[in-house]
This record gives structure tokens, C-alpha cells and sequence, in this order.
């Protein structure tokens, strides 16, 4: 193992700290109102977007008025989509003629898309017309990620604000989430990603002639019939505009079924690292307005401190593990790590980095197919999104999902001293311990009640394609990505099927709002709080101290309710796969 894939991470990490500063200055504009009072043609058209939802700008939302109007904003969103999938065949921009969508996968999709998840069961570019992909799915990686960032922002009130009673107007963050944020550097993107060859056309697939013509044996009638194929079908579409928000919005649903390992959707190695940077750009700034509303910019960097050491060690475990040559390989007298799997474009180094960064954030776009990684090297990932995808995370949601692991952290502290807890001069009382164990350990309950029921029920073993320790990773990959929101896939489990569909559809839908909820409610709780001064016997949460213990935290109370089930899969499928002859 050469520098190679340090000095990859090295500039990647770099070229993201360096962009994600400037983009939290720009946030913190936006959404303190100053944009809008600095320009007033933006106050306007924020004015007349709330008057047509019957809010109005000053109007400040109790939690639970707020949770409610993002829970009604993501019912009509899933109806919306359902109901554009089930019409498709009747609607316009459909040159490919395509017909309705089955109504489990119509359910499963609507539910994916709109919880920010993107998990798809189909492939895009043989399923979903153009209107659907762009008046559907495109609009719902806009509006799912504003309801992240949205969720983030009032959780960061909630955390900074003295004697509150509200955490801010849940429709005017949605409209500046969406107008200011997402839409001009998405629109940016997308352009850079057009200079580097990515279509975005309304024109149906195109036909090519063959150089050379390809003759391949099919069998018919118990006979084999050999035919030659002269011509290719090329597949093209509005990719640029989804591909620049898919990633910006950490939504991760790729236009076509390789995702981003489609050299469409990811032409060139410059695009290759762009889309890395896309995923983890708004969640870093977002941290960085956390410490900027917060007061103290150090408390920013020791969420960050910790985010950036998780994923470091587990990109460095992914890397490594892919990195070996694999037995079964070198007894065939094939040299060099395996490749299976792997787009040779990017290589191991380009493709773990992309699936470390993909499952950090619950973005769930890959470069590379999961399923086929070294066990080690697929446990990373996997383990990734069960840390509660906090490691930088969604937009907005591995914010509030770190917040809610820092509570749990002072709380710990508080009972090993004797004292009661404080976060940023607030104390943590019962009902907020509550509100953050019911957040941390609903996704778990989910990802393992889904698991053993799949791996019990007939319908969810014939959908598993590898038998034994692989097939069990299938299965809780599937479902650990359902849950947290992420959406990548080990791509062999076939879950195209109503038992998958309805099944993953609950745990996506459980796992995005069963969060959300308590996380207003403890926001709400700390809001109404009065900020305490700092004693000798606070504890720093700015400091080194506290970036070790909330590493501790996470990987103590986020991840050890997953161990059994990795030691029986990844970690067996390891053992199994070296052991000696």
C-alpha cells in the first residue's frame, strides 16, 4: 500500500473544509433574515411564498406546531409522487412510453424519495419517464433535503435560543432552504457536471450502430439460437439537474440504475471527486453555523473533530480491507486485490473513498457495487450508516442526529460526577433524556426487528441471493440503509418485490419522522430553557475531552446494538473466506 490513498483523502478533505466554511458564512445570511433585509426583492418573493401557504414571515412555531407542518408537508409530497408514478403512462415527457408503476414500488419509491432515502428497487432509466424523474423525483430531492436542513435549523434554535417559546416558522425555512440554498448552488452543479459529459436532454434513447457487431446464444424453445446484435440503445435524458441535487441534497437516487458508477452520471475523475465533495458540503456547513449561532465556533469544531476521526478510521479500515488480494483469487493465479465490483476508472482507492463518503452522509449514491467489496471492506460502509449516519450525515440530519449523541453524552458525564448535565449552558432534564433515547434507539429497533422478520418470513428469503454469513449481510445492509435514510444497496438482494417494498417503505418512513419528532421535542423543551453560566464544574464540550467521549458515545450507544449481527455476517463471511484450506 502506497500514499496514495492518504494523499486522496488529504485534498478531498481539504477542497471540502475549504468550500464549506465560505458556504456556512452564506447560510448563516439566509437564514437569519439578513438576505432577505439586504435585498428586498428576496423578502418579497419570501412574503408571497408564505402568503400562498397562509403563514406569515414573524410567525414563530411551538415544536410540536412545527413538527406537524413538516409531517403535512411530507404526506402531500407522498401523494404527490405516488399519484405522478401510478399516471406516468397518460402523462407527458414520456418518450419512452412507459406505463404506470406497480403500486408496491410506486409506494416503496414515493415513501424513498420523500424521507430522503432514494433507495430504489427499479432501474431509472427503464422504469421512470422523463416527467417522472424531473416533476417527481427531482422536486422531491429538493423538498426532502429543505426538510433536513429545515429540521437542523430548528433544532439549533432550540439548542441556542433563552426562554423560548418557538423554534421558528417551519414554512419560511423550508422557502429559504429551498430558494437560496438549494437551488442556486444545485443549478451551479449541475452545469459543471454538463461541462464534464453528463447529458441533460429531454430526447428519448438514441440507437448507435456497432463497429463491431456482437453475436451472443440465446435459448429457445430448448433450442440455442444464435443472433448478432449490430446496434445499441443509449439511454439519455435529464441526468444533470438530478445528478448535481441527488448529491447536493445527499438523496443519492441515481437517474440510471449504475448510479454513479454510470460514466453518464460520473464521466471523469474530476467529477468523481466533485460528487464526494457535493455529498458532504452542506452537512459540514451547516456544523460550522451550528458553532457560529451557538457563540462559540469551538463548539462546531468539536463536533466536527469527531466526525472527521470516525471517518477517517473507517474509511482507513474499507480501504485497507479492499486492498487484499482475495484468497479464492490467488488460487485461481489471479494476482493484485480483487476488482469485481469496482469501477477501474476510479479504482480502490476512488471507490472506497466515494462509498465511505456516501454512507457517512445518507446519501446512498455509489460508484461502485457494495455487494461485491472484500466482507471487511462492505462491513465499513455498513457499519458507517449504523453509526446513525452522524459522521457529517444528511443535510441536516447527521447535525441533529450528532446533537442528540452530545446530550447523551453530557448526560453520561453528569452521572459519573454526580452533577446534573448542561449542553451549551442548558440543563438536560428527564423529558429531554427521553426525547434523545427514544431518537437513538428507534433506528436500531427498526434495522434488527426488520432484519430477523426478513430473514424469518418466506418471502423475504427468496429474495436473498447468496446463501449463508453474505446473505445475512444482504439482507441488514438493506435494512440498516432503509432506516437511516441512506438508500445504496449491496445491490444482490432482490427486493423488487411487494414483501420488500412495503417492508423497507415502513422502516424508511418510521426511521425519517420517528426521529424527527423527538428530536423537535427535546429542541423544543431546551428552547424554552433559560441558559445557565458555566461553573467549575461544567463540563467543556469544546475541547478534546469531550471529542474523545462523544466518539465513545457513538460508537458505545449508536453502534453496539449492531455487533452480534456483524460478528454472524461481515465478520463471518471474513473468517470464513480466509481460513485456512
Amino acid at each position: 500500500m502506497n500514499a496514495n490513498p492518504w494523499v486522496q483523502l488529504a485534498i478531498f478533505l481539504a477542497l471540502l473544509f475549504a468550500l464549506a466554511w465560505p458556504l456556512a458564512r452564506w447560510c448563516d445570511l439566509v437564514f437569519s433574515g439578513r438576505l432577505a433585509e439586504r435585498a428586498r426583492w428576496v423578502g418579497g418573493v419570501e412574503r408571497l411564498a408564505l402568503r400562498l401557504i397562509g403563514s406569515v414571515p414573524d410567525e414563530d412555531m411551538p415544536w410540536w406546531r412545527y413538527a406537524l407542518s413538516i409531517i403535512a408537508f411530507n404526506v402531500v409530497g407522498l401523494a404527490a409522487l405516488y399519484a405522478l408514478q401510478r399516471l406516468q403512462g397518460w402523462l407527458p415527457f414520456n418518450p419512452q412510453g412507459f406505463g404506470a408503476v406497480a403500486p408496491d414500488l410506486a409506494l416503496n419509491t414515493a415513501v424513498s424519495f420523500v424521507t430522503n432515502t432514494n433507495w430504489q428497487s427499479y432501474g431509472g432509466e427503464s422504469t421512470m419517464s422523463h416527467g417522472t424523474q424531473m416533476l417527481g423525483l427531482t422536486v422531491q430531492n429538493f423538498l426532502s433535503a429543505a426538510t433536513g436542513i429545515a429540521v437542523a435549523l430548528a433544532v439549533i434554535r432550540g439548542f441556542v435560543r433563552k426562554a423560548s417559546s418557538g423554534l421558528g416558522n417551519a414554512w419560511l425555512d423550508l422557502t429559504r432552504t429551498t430558494l437560496w440554498l438549494l437551488l442556486p448552488i444545485s443549478a451551479v452543479f449541475a452545469l459543471f457536471l454538463v461541462a464534464q459529459g453528463v447529458p441533460q436532454t429531454l430526447a428519448g434513447a438514441q440507437t448507435a450502430q456497432l463497429v463491431d457487431p456482437i453475436t451472443y446464444t440465446v435459448q429457445e424453445a430448448g433450442r440455442d439460437l444464435t443472433q448478432t446484435a449490430t446496434t445499441q440503445t443509449i439511454a439519455l435524458g435529464p441526468v444533470a439537474s438530478q445528478e448535481a441535487i441527488k448529491l447536493l441534497g445527499t438523496n443519492g437516487g441515481g437517474f440510471f440504475n449504475a448510479n454513479s458508477a454510470h460514466p453518464f452520471e460520473n464521466p471523469t475523475a474530476l467529477s468523481n471527486l466533485a460528487e464526494m465533495v457535493a455529498i458532504l458540503l452542506i452537512p459540514l456547513a451547516l456544523v460550522f453555523l451550528f458553532g457560529r449561532w451557538s457563540g462559540d465556533a469551538r463548539q462546531g469544531a468539536a463536533l466536527i473533530g469527531a466526525m472527521t476521526v470516525l471517518f477517517v478510521a473507517l474509511y482507513a479500515l474499507g480501504v485497507l480491507a479492499q486492498a487484499q488480494p482475495n484468497p479464492r483469487l490467488t488460487a485461481l493465479g489471479l494476482q493484485g486485490p480483487s476488482l469485481e465490483g469496482l469501477e477501474t476508472r476510479f479504482g480502490i482507492v476512488g471507490s472506497m473513498l466515494f462509498a465511505a463518503t456516501t454512507t457517512a452522509a445518507s446519501c446512498g449514491a455509489v460508484n461502485a457495487m457494495h455487494d461485491s467489496l472484500m466482507p471487511l471492506a462492505g462491513l465499513a460502509p455498513m457499519f458507517l450508516m449504523q453509526l446513525g449516519e452522524v459522521v457529517y450525515g444528511g443535510v441536516g440530519s447527521g447535525l441533529y442526529g450528532m446533537l442528540l449523541f452530545a446530550v447523551v453524552a453530557v448526560f453520561i458525564a453528569g452521572l459519573m460526577v454526580g452533577r446534573t448535565p448542561e449542553y451549551l449552558g442548558k440543563k438536560i432534564g428527564t423529558f429531554d433524556m427521553k426525547m434523545a433515547a427514544l431518537a437513538v434507539i428507534v433506528v436500531p429497533a427498526l434495522v434488527l426487528a426488520g432484519t430477523a422478520l426478513a430473514l424469518r418470513a418466506e418471502p423475504g428469503l427468496a429474495g436473498l441471493t447468496n446463501p449463508g454469513a453474505h446473505g445475512l449481510s444482504q439482507t441488514l445492509y438493506a435494512l440498516t440503509s432503509a432506516a437511516n435514510n441512506n438508500g445504496s444497496a449491496f445491490a444482490g438482494l432482490s427486493a423488487n418485490a411487494p414483501f420488500y417494498n412495503v417492508l423497507l417503505a415502513a422502516a424508511m418512513w418510521f426511521g425519517r419522522f420517528f426521529v424527527i419528532v423527538p428530536v423537535l421535542a427535546l429542541a423544543g423543551s431546551l428552547a424554552a430553557k433559560p441558559r445557565v453560566p458555566a461553573s467549575a464544574g461544567t463540563l467543556p464540550t469544546n475541547n478534546g475531552m469531550f471529542v474523545v467521549l462523544l466518539i465513545a458515545t457513538v460508537l458505545l450507544v449508536g453502534a453496539l446494538n449492531y455487533v452480534p449481527a456483524l460478528a454472524l455476517g461481515p465478520v463471518a463471511e471474513h473468517l470464513a473466506l480466509f481460513a485456512t484450506p
